[in-house]
């Protein structure tokens, strides 16, 4: 048999919480960005998950978004530079398309999102993770942040955004361990931008840590 084909490309995992800075730090980068909260599940999806003693769907856990075929986008990019992606809308909280993403060759890009820890391990296994990343910038400051980002967006209702926002604050460091638990680094948006301009060097090395503790 002969030797494996070389993968052209890797990916950066960018996870931390919900307005943590993620889009606005990928899009400081220079790099391609692939939007992982695009692989949302859709509202009428049975498995999605609630929050618990509430009505309210929980789009904060792991089962409201469909880790499959994110990976399977992640390494086609890996592989051939280019692959097909969802169109969500959050206020909808549905896919409304898809569209095509091609990385021009680059062999490196982002894929961020706040479940972009939750697949850390399997790009690992796949070949094609450069670093993974937890970007975290405080409770009250994200919390600010998101609700802003949210209300200008008009992604939920007013209610429904203050519950979340409260509920995200108060659960922000248990977060942020769990996505270091899964391999993702806790770095502020300097140290982020430092890693990722190392792993741009075309002799870098992957360097995710590992797990340290259990899911």
């Amino acid at each position: 048999m002969g030797s494996p084909l070389p993968i052209p490309a890797r990916v950066v995992l960018l996870c931390g919480p919900s307005g943590s800075g993620k889009s606005l730090l990928s899009a400081a980068s220079g790099l391609p960005v692939l939007r992982l909260d695009d692989f949302y599940k859709e509202a009428t999806d049975p498995t999605l998950p609630q929050v618990e003693d509430s009505e309210d769907i929980d789009w904060d856990h792991p089962q409201s978004w469909d880790a499959d075929t994110a990976v399977a986008a992640i390494e086609e990019l890996c592989r051939t530079g280019r692959t097909t992606i969802p169109v969500y809308d959050i206020s909808l909280s549905a896919r409304t398309g898809t569209e095509a993403l091609d990385i021009d060759g680059a062999p490196l890009f982002i894929a961020e999102g706040i479940f972009a820890a939750e697949i850390v391990g399997r790009c690992r296994e796949l070949g094609v993770l450069a670093d993974a990343l937890c970007l975290s910038r405080g409770a009250v400051t994200t919390f600010r942040r998101r609700f802003v980002r949210d209300l200008k967006e008009g992604r939920k209702s007013v209610p429904f955004l203050l519950r979340r926002g409260w509920r995200l604050m108060r659960s922000e460091r248990s977060i942020v361990a769990r996505q270091a638990a899964l391999g993702a680094h806790p770095c502020d948006r300097a140290e982020a931008l430092d890693r990722l301009k190392s792993a741009s060097a075309p002799s870098a090395a992957p360097r995710a840590s590992a797990p340290t503790a259990s899911a």
